[in-house]
């Protein structure tokens, strides 16, 4: 029988047990939780031989902890009372669905088949285990109940045979922890961490514990110098924050000694401070960054420390920003930064979620299971290595970069002050010469971290280059870059291109696809293009192209290839720069030209040839308005031009305007039209005529002439009519 003192602490706990379960549990359920209350009571009073192996107080400990500790609903609670009697006989798998439901029975089963495993081995056979392991589990709750069963031997572990002791150790060593961990459970890993080393290390767990204590009043004075700067400032922008501060567990501190191979006084970073705003759900994010501005700005940060879990939460839903800075005396301080929301699911991981939820469905269940899956599967993660963590971070997860303006950018990790100063705007990023990065001068390729204040710098003469392709990852960059630098091939070619026809003409050099193809061929280019902006570039003497003629030329009519003899006499003549210049006339057929519209230039005019993109090649009178401008600033595509004699262009014919002032008498413009029309049978191809009140008259004629000489004829018999004033020509060919 239950002795008096015994059920009424059973009494008390159960009660305490059915008040933790009210808030989240229907009536139906609260009904299985006290059906598996009285069967398991009933069998420790009837059984009270079997009063160790059952134990109530234990099953409803183990049910408080599922409850309190990792967040599960009431099937947990209804498996954690009555897992003890199907160990003990009292009750089969059969009669558990019978009494309950298939589901309870299945997790019940589950847990009794972990338990039987044979894990005396596991330090050594883990990889083997963990893949048995998993052929048992169907449901992520036999997992989480096996977790509360063992923080509860841990707890009690002095109540335990040494071959348990031993047992147990390993199994949270290399099982519990890890999974904890993987889950966000991260109040029980952090308890279970404590106990294993409290009876695994005893004597370095005691010492670092009577150091931490020794420290605490010294703690307490420096942790509140250390945030009264930035309580102050966080109220000045209106930022609403709640502060906790607590000392590094010991297992913490120990895992640091041994990682860094230092003793307890050179750990730097003993003491941890959150943070925890009060942030509406669209500000979560920003207002995390906020607060880092301000505690980075206060306390310089160490950049290899920055762990950013909020651009990109764990697998486990974990979402916290943490920094470690030197405050007060140079002493390095861990600041982790979160919502209330952030904080209140890190405290007991997503499994505060699952009462609520519930498992409905087996895809719940078998995505949290999957988790657990990856964590067994890949046994390097159960060391939790910083490093190997923040490398799988890398892959996935982004950052945040101030703007001077205190602007949030958010970039994927590897990005460069390039990449940020594209995201700003092209023509920023097609300027960039480099940044301003905390108050340090970088270039343009150094890489961003987590919370960087970057201010681009840029220069007028800078442009995008190729090699900027090496160093940028952000699509966005590489796509402006090469459509910069595409532009800026094709503005290339054409050029070259240009050059190449005039080139060509000059050695009498026929100017088709089959001699642009035998010149690809032979330097190897992809294309034309490629070719022509060699040539324009200079990557490529076109004097090259002149010797590959020379030396391949083999004279073949057929072929229209011209012999080396009449490439030899084509050198004689360009030797001469006077010779190397275009000869306009109407059978000039290889190479695009056009008169400019600007100034009109008509035969026997002083030109210059200009090499036009998209337009070949531009003639333009000498004393065009947009002459100057041309000849200083782009000398290099000015060549020579020269009209051919009067002989060679007779069919040639131009167009030119001419502006005649005179007497407004009745009859004027039709002496005027008869002169040009009849007498001098020239075309004339349009007239405005302007009167004023003055009683004279403009006139503005566009004619069809042969050269300058003829519009000097025009213009003179136009001056003999009576009260004609002044005839000339426009010299803007726009006007």
């Amino acid at each position: 029988m239950i002795s008096e003192e015994r059920k009424k602490v059973i009494e008390t706990k159960y009660e305490k047990l059915i008040e933790a379960c009210e808030a989240f549990s229907k009536d139906s359920d609260l009904e299985k939780i006290q059906k598996a209350y009285n069967i398991a009571y009933k069998a420790e009073a009837i059984n009270s031989k079997h009063e160790r192996e059952l134990n109530l107080i234990h099953s409803l400990d183990i049910a408080m902890i599922a409850v309190e500790e990792i967040g599960l609903g009431p099937v947990a609670v209804t498996c954690s009372l009555i897992h003890n009697l199907v160990e003990t006989n009292d009750l089969s798998i059969g009669e558990v669905e019978q009494l309950f439901d298939k589901n309870i029975a299945t997790i019940i089963k589950g847990f009794h088949d972990l338990s039987d495993l044979n894990t005396g081995k596991i330090s050594a056979q883990s990889e083997n285990f963990r893949k048995l392991f998993l052929t048992i589990v169907d449901d992520i709750r036999v997992i989480l109940i096996k977790i509360a069963h063992r923080i509860y031997d841990m707890r009690n572990y002095e109540n335990l045979s040494d071959e348990k002791k031993e047992k147990y150790l390993d199994e949270v060593s290399y099982l519990y922890i890890p999974i904890a961990h993987r889950l966000g459970l991260y109040a029980i890993k952090t308890d279970l961490e404590e106990l294993s080393m409290k009876y695994s290390h005893p004597e370095i767990y005691n010492s670092i514990q009577d150091n931490i204590k020794a420290s605490k009043t010294k703690q307490k004075k420096f942790l509140e110098d250390f945030m009264n700067p930035i309580q102050r400032e966080l109220i000045s922008q209106g930022l609403k924050c709640e502060f906790k501060a607590r000392p590094k567990s010991v297992f913490s501190v120990w895992t640091k000694m041994k990682r860094q191979n230092v003793s307890f006084e050179e750990v730097y970073d003993l003491f941890a401070i959150r943070i925890i705003s009060d942030s509406e759900p669209s500000k979560e994010k920003a207002d995390c960054w906020k607060i880092y501005s301000v505690v980075t700005d206060i306390y310089q940060p160490n950049p290899k420390r920055l762990r950013d879990w909020i651009s990109t939460p764990k697998a486990s839903g974990y979402e916290s920003l943490h920094t470690t800075v030197k405050g007060p005396n140079k002493h390095w301080v861990e600041v982790q930064i979160r919502t209330k929301r952030m904080d209140e699911d890190a405290e007991k991981g997503q499994a505060a979620h699952w009462r609520y939820k519930g498992f409905g469905t087996k895809e719940d269940s078998d995505s949290w299971l999957n988790q657990v899956r990856d964590i067994l599967e890949n046994p390097e993660q159960i060391l939790f290595d910083t490093a190997i963590e923040s490398s799988k971070l890398k892959k996935t997860d982004k950052i945040f970069v101030f703007t001077p303006n205190g602007d949030l950018k958010q970039l994927p990790v590897g990005s460069t002050v390039l990449d940020f100063a594209y995201e700003i705007h092209t023509n920023v990023g097609s300027t960039c010469n480099g940044a301003r990065l905390n108050n340090k001068i970088v270039p343009i390729r150094h890489e961003l971290r987590n919370g960087d204040k970057v201010e681009i710098i840029t220069a007028k003469n800078q442009k995008p280059k190729l090699d900027w392709l090496n160093f940028v990852i952000t699509n966005k960059a590489k796509s402006r870059i090469k459509r910069a630098m595409l532009e800026e091939k094709y503005k290339e070619a054409e050029i070259g291109s240009e050059i190449l026809k005039r080139k060509l003409k000059n050695w009498k050099i026929p100017f088709n696809d089959e001699t642009i193809d035998r010149i690809i061929k032979h330097y190897k280019f992809k294309s034309s293009i490629d070719l022509n902006f060699s040539i324009a570039t200079e990557k490529l003497d076109v004097l090259d192209i002149r010797k590959l003629f020379k030396e391949q030329g083999n004279g073949n009519a057929k072929n229209n290839i011209v012999s080396e003899k009449e490439i030899e006499e084509a050198d004689k003549k360009i030797e001469s720069p006077a010779e190397d210049s275009l000869m306009i006339s109407d059978k000039l057929k290889n190479v695009n030209y056009s008169l400019a519209k600007c100034c009109n230039p008509i035969s026997g005019d002083a030109v210059f040839g200009f090499v036009t993109v998209g337009k070949g090649i531009t003639i333009h009178r000498v004393n065009c308005p947009n002459a100057s401008q041309m000849l200083s600033k782009y000398k290099y595509r000015v060549i020579d031009v020269k009209w051919q004699d009067a002989e060679g262009i007779a069919t040639s014919v131009f167009s030119a305007k001419i502006k005649v002032i005179g007497d407004d008498v009745i009859g004027i413009v039709g002496e005027i039209t008869n002169v040009i029309s009849n007498a001098l049978k020239v075309n004339m191809q349009s007239i405005a005529v302007e009167t004023f009140e003055d009683g004279t008259f403009e006139g503005k004629i566009k004619i069809q002439i042969k050269d300058n000489k003829h519009l000097d004829e025009i213009i003179h018999k136009l001056l003999k009519l009576k009260g004609i004033n002044k005839v000339s020509r426009i010299e803007n060919g726009n006007k």
